[in-house]
């Protein structure tokens, strides 16, 4: 299993938008067979830091999602709110391997 972590620069005046951009990819990532673990959203701290994790079963199976959300309708929509809104600055992207007992 490989788990994404995204951590987001977000403008902290638009967290609205954020937490609906949030809300669309949770279903899209479980529908191309990943398993989203959700979103973290600033609370205390930091106002413009957010975090999201997601899994696949591997790398080669992220990397088909990837090819997967370019061609789809629901994706795209997401894409373009992100765009539209601007509610996002920056975006960081890190692959993790669990260690379980």
């Amino acid at each position: 299993m490989i788990t994404c972590y995204l951590r987001y620069e977000i403008d902290p005046y638009k967290i609205d938008q954020f937490e609906e951009y949030a809300k669309m990819w949770i279903p899209l990532v479980n529908k191309f067979e990943g398993t989203h673990h959700g979103y973290w959203l600033p609370y205390e701290g930091a106002n413009n830091i957010a975090i999201a994790l997601f899994s696949f079963q591997s790398l080669k199976a992220y990397e088909e999602y990837r090819m997967k959300i370019a061609q789809d309708g629901d994706c795209q929509k997401a894409f373009k709110f992100k765009e539209e809104t601007r509610c996002i600055k920056s975006i960081e992207r890190s692959f993790m391997k669990p260690l379980l007992e």
